[in-house]
């Protein structure tokens, strides 16, 4: 299990406040410091990547070091993007007639719930087209659980939906060609721009598909706190990820407090212990890693190298 160095995706995941932005940070430095270029990407609406970095970020993709690049997905301006984009499909190949009531109701479904996450899967695809030209590796801080485990499952959702509408347009087209009365409305029916449209869009979703459930191609790396309610989010994530064929390679334990005299990390050591206990148990098999609970905040590319070799150990 340890070519997890050698995967293309690398996406880091766990329930908020567990420490993953860090641990994609540390784990994408860790990438570009051996000579590999590296684009950390950030779908977490609560973006950290530049407070980590030291150094603005933003939506466009920027350098932060050599061979390392950044990127934080903007939910609200994908989602405008996105619907501003299908508007512009539509005006070519719906009637003028109904142009303007089409544009309306995309102006609702912008406001729909889902909404963010399919314009985010859109820009994720987009990133995922990049690489080897010019990334040789991308990881992945992704928004808390729930968000994340809607936005990897969607490939296979959206795809099916897909499917159907293709079907019902099929059809559609199979009436107007048998009821066309001149040969070019046969012709403009047998090459109809929707069904060209859901057709790209089925094979990038299949794409996509395909890498996620690739273990040559996609490691999946949760990180949690040795506390019972983190426990049990992963232990479920774990399991849904596992129903849509996606596997889980490693898990990290972030925040382990040191051995002291005091008496209330002494308690408070001796309740996580017991959670070290169960996590062992629990996800046997999957790499473990453990990071201390370290004595000051991460807001520089000097204060990442103490957790960066960490990876380099862990997965070398």
């Amino acid at each position: 299990m340890n070519d997890v160095l050698s995967r293309k995706f690398i996406f880091f995941a766990g329930k908020g406040g567990s420490g993953k932005t860090t641990c994609a940070a540390a784990f994408s430095l860790c990438l570009a410091q051996s000579q590999q270029p590296t684009l950390v990407v950030s779908t977490d609406p609560a973006h950290s990547l530049s407070d980590i970095f030291g150094t603005k970020i933003g939506s466009k993709e920027t350098k932060i070091i050599d061979n390392l690049w950044g990127i934080e997905i903007d939910p609200e301006r994908e989602a405008k993007r996105y619907t501003e984009t299908i508007k512009e499909k539509m005006r070519n190949v719906v009637s003028s007639v109904i142009v303007d009531e089409i544009k309306r109701q995309i102006d609702i479904a912008y406001l729909s719930p889902g909404a963010e996450e399919s314009a985010i899967f859109d820009k994720f695809i987009e990133l995922m087209e990049k690489i080897d030209r010019p990334y040789e590796k991308i990881v992945f801080d992704t928004a808390p659980t729930g968000h994340t485990l809607r936005l990897l499952t969607l490939p296979e959702i959206l795809g099916a939906w897909i499917e159907r509408l293709i079907k019902k347009r099929e059809q559609a087209m199979s009436l107007m060609r048998m009821a066309s009365a001149d040969r070019e409305s046969e012709t403009r029916a047998r090459s109809d721009p929707v069904i060209q449209t859901l057709e790209q869009r089925k094979a990038k979703f299949e794409m996509a598909r395909r890498y996620l459930v690739d273990r040559k191609s996609a490691s999946f790396i949760f990180v949690l706190n040795a506390e019972k309610l983190s426990i049990s989010e992963t232990e479920r994530a774990l399991s849904l990820l596992r129903k849509h064929a996606i596997s889980v390679d490693g898990i990290i334990v972030n925040r382990i407090i040191p051995s002291r005299d005091d008496e209330f990390l002494r308690k408070r050591k001796a309740v996580q212990d017991k959670c070290l206990e169960e996590i062992r148990a629990k996800f046997k098999g999957l790499i473990l890693g453990y990071i201390p609970l370290l004595e000051s905040d991460i807001q520089s590319t000097e204060d990442l190298q103490k957790v960066s070799g960490m990876f380099t150990n862990l997965f070398a």
